[in-house]
Formats: C-alpha cells, sequence, structure tokens
C-alpha cells in the first residue's frame, strides 16, 4: 500500500504531492519483483550479465571458474536466476550451458518501461 502524502499549502511545485497512478498489475509485479530479486546480489548479477553479453550459450564450467565461489554456489545462483526467468539452461552430455531466457534481459527491460507507463494509466 502506498502511504498517503499530505498536501502542503504551497504554490511551489517541489512541495505538490506526486502525481497518483495505479499500481502495477499483479502478473507484471509478480515478475518484475522476480528478476529485481534475482539481481540483487552481486555474484547472480555479475552471473547474469555473464549470460547476457554472451551471444552464445555459456557452460557452466565457464561461469564456476570465473568466480570465487564453489560450484555448489553458482549452481545456487543460476537456479534462482532460472526461476526468475532470467536465464535457460540446456544440457549437452555431461554439462549445462546457460543462455539469456527468452527475452531475459530484454523482458527486465520492458518491465522496467512499462512500469512508468502502467503506473500513470487509467484506473480499469
Amino acid at each position: 500500500m502506498i502511504p498517503r502524502v499530505k498536501r502542503i499549502a504551497s504554490s511551489d511545485p517541489c512541495c505538490l504531492p506526486p502525481p497518483r497512478g495505479r499500481p502495477l498489475r499483479a502478473p507484471a509485479r509478480r515478475r518484475l519483483v522476480a528478476a529485481l530479486k534475482a539481481l540483487a546480489d552481486p555474484t547472480r548479477l555479475e552471473i547474469f550479465r555473464a549470460v547476457a553479453l554472451r551471444p552464445e550459450p555459456v557452460c557452466v564450467c565457464e561461469i564456476t571458474a570465473r568466480f570465487r565461489v564453489s560450484q555448489p554456489t553458482i549452481s545456487y545462483h543460476l537456479k534462482v536466476l532460472r526461476r526468475a526467468g532470467l536465464v535457460t539452461v540446456s544440457r549437452r552430455g555431461v554439462w549445462a550451458y546457460y543462455a539469456p531466457g527468452p527475452g531475459g534481459l530484454a523482458s527486465l527491460r520492458a518491465l522496467l518501461d512499462e512500469a512508468p507507463k502502467e503506473a500513470s494509466g487509467p484506473a480499469p
């Protein structure tokens, strides 16, 4: 719930309350929160960047070698990124390859771009 802002009697525009808009729809809010929570960890952010900046899928062995954390920790971070829809995994033999999720980075950008538009749109 958004707290109410008391209106201060002033002609100065900096004292006006922010414009009111409707909140994000629940599905968009859930996706955005999941993605932002996933990227809030510095290691996950860097793992996501390593995957998103590559034109081809990245082998988990390359990801593990790049970071100073254990393989189980990398696996956990990749699981969080998968659940948030930011990366996908494919198997080739014993190796797992990670790529940006269908629209992983694009969907995150779209959600961030959509937030101000949807919040300022007319209420249903």
